[in-house]
């Protein structure tokens, strides 16, 4: 060095500085990166993101790469501002010089390149990946040999280097992900997505058309009135039974409705000739598992019974899809078909309904884990069947009690502005 002009030696000592900045940049960038869109744009043909995908598939060895580099800069800086210094200062200016080079390294080689790095990864990693990987190469057997004395070491602590990375997020981290993609992906959108994920936690139970609220035709009754049940059904399928719901003999389909309408005979017996068979859903059937076998089965309706065989509802394809993507249909005259506006501050609700659909209908926190609907939630809180006209604050939203028939809890009256926050004995 000696030989070397002192402008000669800024030069170097510039460069190395720059250098120190790329690894240091490059060190910040590749472990900065989104790992799922690096995988997306590598599958998608992205040379770059090909590139940089592999060399993160070894991080021990990319960093070994590069700090190897940035420790070789960074001495090489600290030697050529020493000869510096002591031609300027002598032997007392290496105490100036170390302070002064600390400072330089810290602004220009770490701070703002890594500040940078962070804030834009992907064009910090995609430019140096080209260099990264030929000084790879070069350095190989130093690498190499880094790597296997870093991994002996951890193993000492025992961590494995080798064993297979996690890429794989959970679902509440994936739920986390859509609620913060923003624009990215339209509100709209983002509720479906998280309605999917929901799946696997509702049951069947949950949305399943209760038995005392099922449709059907009853083949005791008179013809004449079956014959204008099928004409006024504004279903595609009614379920057949005999005398009470548990003998049920089929679903009649729409497209049997005309047969059904121009049979010769008075008698309700031939309508059994155009049933579809019934399809049995045991009750707790998670939505996602009760989709997959509507699907596979081709099917789009079932019957929901217990572990005895009693029937306990009704659930359809469309009741799940609608978990997915919301109602279809919306009544102008009401919110819900069962929650209606009672003026300014009240609802009048149907409590039959369930505890999900007024939940997301009101934006209520009522418990979910017991009984199904409302009437359910009512008389289980008051462990008793209510008389009309008895009010009560239903874990904090004030409720008053409208119609009871054949002690079920019919209809009720809400006001949620004058909600209060339940007390611990209701929770």
């Amino acid at each position: 060095m000696e030989s070397l002009s002192t402008g000669t030696l800024f030069l170097i000592l510039g460069l190395l500085i720059l250098l120190s900045a790329f690894f240091s940049s490059s060190e910040t960038g590749m472990m900065s990166l989104n790992r799922y869109r690096l995988k997306h744009r590598a599958r998608s043909g992205d040379k770059s993101a090909k590139r940089v995908y592999e060399m993160l598939k070894r991080p021990d060895k990319l960093l070994g790469l590069i700090l190897l580099g940035n420790n070789i800069v960074n001495i090489l800086a600290s030697a050529i501002a020493t000869v510096i210094a002591i031609r300027f200062w002598g032997e007392g200016g290496i105490f100036a010089a170390t302070l002064m080079l600390t400072v330089v390294i810290l602004i220009f080689a770490e701070v703002t390149p890594k500040t940078l790095a962070a804030l834009n990864p992907e064009k910090i990693s995609f430019f140096a990946a080209p260099t990264l990987k030929l000084l790879s190469t070069l350095f190989h057997p130093a690498i190499k040999l880094i790597s296997i004395l870093a991994n002996g070491l951890l193993r000492l602590f025992g961590v494995n280097s080798n064993s297979s990375q996690d890429d794989h997020l959970s679902q509440e981290e994936l739920r986390t992900v859509v609620n913060e993609a923003g624009t990215m992906i339209p509100r709209r959108h983002q509720k479906m997505l998280l309605s999917i994920l929901d799946l696997e936690t509702v049951t069947v139970d949950d949305i399943m058309v209760p038995r005392n609220e099922i449709i059907g035709i009853d083949l005791n009754d008179d013809m004449d009135y079956i014959l204008e049940q099928i004409r006024n059904s504004i279903h595609t399928r009614l379920l057949v039974f005999r005398s009470e719901i548990d003998n049920v003999e089929g679903f009649l389909h729409a497209r049997n409705f005309g047969r059904v309408l121009e049979m010769e005979s008075n008698s309700s017996e031939g309508i059994l000739d155009h049933l579809d068979p019934i399809y049995y859903v045991p009750e707790g059937t998670p939505l996602h598992t009760q989709l997959m076998k509507f699907q596979r089965k081709r099917d789009r309706i079932g019957l929901v019974v217990d572990e005895y065989g009693d029937i306990e509802g009704l659930v359809t394809l469309d009741d799940i899809l609608e978990e997915i993507v919301g109602d279809f249909t919306t009544e102008m005259s009401s919110i819900n078909r069962d929650i209606q506006k009672d003026g300014e501050d009240a609802y009048l609700i149907d409590a039959t309904v369930t505890i999900r659909d007024l939940n997301k209908t009101l934006e209520w926190e009522l418990p979910t884990e017991g009984p199904k609907t409302l009437n359910g939630l009512i008389t289980e809180y008051l462990e008793t069947i209510p008389q009309s006209g008895t009010c009560l604050r239903l874990y904090g939203y004030p409720i008053e009690i409208l119609q009871i028939k054949d002690n079920i809890v019919k209809s009720v009256r809400a006001m949620p502005k004058l909600y209060a926050p339940p007390s611990d004995e209701q929770n």
